[in-house]
């Protein structure tokens, strides 16, 4: 099949969405599948120079964007006329972006089977900039409908986004849950792992936060949180791990005092990744929402006991059955009946 995936970001950005369409992408391109990907030309913080390149099989092509929303909503309307090629599949990537509706139009024009995943981006309008709220009501009222109309089989990635989807979608038959999945590593003793002796950690128990430093996923609560408890554990170490997305100013302002707490940025690489995660004894996740996070697959495959705030997850206690290969061989089947 030749496959076009379309979203927002792609590498370098790290991201959760990003990361379920580098899964994808990779397992397709070892199959056999030749895999492009359409993105704007942003990495949230600047403009990516490269606009057309190959990383690992899969062609990426950057449109320039025209303006920009908010942290992650960016305006790019020339994928309409500079997306050129015929693909057996479109698959597109978070619900209620403008590049959605620019794809389901494409996908009509074009005769092209067109397949979305949510990515559950339901948040409340008090997480939202000012800027983006009345789009925000125009999507709710028009164009969220508009572009699922346009689909031809959307994915969820959690069954309690049903319902906000039932308010969008008539035909409920268009509607599939697929979760996300967790990599054959994290299952796998790391030997030698080095990760506190090369951040300088000796506390003797760590506690983790691995994601975005986003409002949404309440990185300062745990700072504050961490600050009650050195006050009678000293031999807890706190890490925050992951890009900022707002947050890590005030998170560092929070913890500069404390030699036990360390905010380390971005970590990339799948055994980096294992070994931080094996480092840790607890992971925690004090977000205000989320669909269906992969730090808790990842963290539960890690043998990791979690703290998490109460955001509508369920069903971890299978973890291994979300492995990446499952939920490929999913996704795959869903194309194949749309081609077919």
């Amino acid at each position: 099949m030749k496959i076009a995936h379309i979203n927002m970001f792609y590498l370098p950005t790290f991201g959760g969405v990003e990361q379920v369409m580098h899964e994808l992408a990779q397992r397709q391109v070892k199959q056999g599948h030749e895999v492009h990907v359409f993105c704007c030309d942003s990495d949230k913080n600047k403009r990516i120079k490269i606009k057309n390149q190959i990383i690992k099989g899969v062609h990426i092509h950057r449109f320039p964007y025209w303006f920009r929303l908010s942290l992650s909503t960016f305006i790019w309307p020339s994928l309409l006329w500079r997306f050129k090629q015929d693909f057996d599949i479109i698959h597109t990537h978070v619900s209620g972006h403008a590049y959605i509706f620019f794809a389901g139009i494409l996908s009509k024009f074009k005769k092209i089977k067109h397949i979305h995943t949510t990515h559950c981006p339901w948040t409340g309008a008090e997480f939202r900039p000012l800027v983006l709220r009345p789009f925000l009501f125009l999507n709710n009222i028009i164009f969220n409908k508009l572009s699922f109309r346009l689909i031809d089989k959307i994915i969820a990635i959690t069954p309690w986004e049903l319902n906000i989807l039932n308010e969008y979608v008539k035909d409920k038959k268009k509607i599939k849950v697929i979760p996300n999945g967790t990599d054959k590593i994290l299952y796998k003793k790391i030997k030698n792992n080095n990760f506190k002796k090369q951040n300088k950690i000796k506390e003797k128990k760590l506690v983790l936060f691995f994601g975005r430093l986003n409002p949404t996923k309440a990185p300062e609560i745990l700072a504050k949180v961490a600050i009650n408890i050195t006050k009678k554990r000293k031999d807890i170490a706190f890490v925050w791990v992951g890009p900022d997305e707002g947050k890590a100013q005030e998170v560092r302002k929070l913890i500069k005092p404390y030699k036990n707490m360390k905010y380390l940025g971005a970590i990339r690489g799948k055994e980096k990744i294992a070994e931080m995660y094996q480092s840790a004894d607890v992971y925690v996740l004090p977000s205000y929402r989320e669909g269906l996070p992969l730090t808790l697959f990842e963290a539960m495959a890690s043998s990791l006991p979690i703290v998490a705030s109460p955001v509508n997850e369920n069903n971890y206690k299978k973890s291994q059955n979300y492995d990446w290969d499952i939920i490929y061989r999913r996704y795959m089947k869903e194309y194949e009946r749309l081609v077919n």
